[in-house]
């Protein structure tokens, strides 16, 4: 069984992630078109995602919370847009 995260560590954890993978060096060989690079930024960033897209669904998650789990859906999007593209 996985142990117990805090909701705010959580969003604590998914803003790490999205800058882990904004940080994650760029291939020199292929670039931005290198499948693995890909693969890891869109991993970071699901990770990310996944951490907090309960929180909408918790009535227990105060509504501060979910209106940074919101943000967080969209910092991951933006940050894909920024990385891949």
């Amino acid at each position: 069984m996985s142990p117990f995260i805090p909701a705010a560590e959580r969003v604590k954890r998914a803003r790490a992630l999205i800058e882990k993978a904004r940080q994650l060096p760029v291939p020199t060989e292929m670039g931005k078109s290198d499948l693995s690079y890909i693969a890891q930024v869109k991993l970071l960033l699901q990770q990310a995602r996944d951490l907090v897209k309960f929180f909408s669904y918790n009535p227990g998650v105060s509504p501060e919370l979910k209106e940074e789990a919101k943000k967080i859906f969209a910092e991951a999007d933006q940050a894909n847009r920024e990385i891949l593209h």
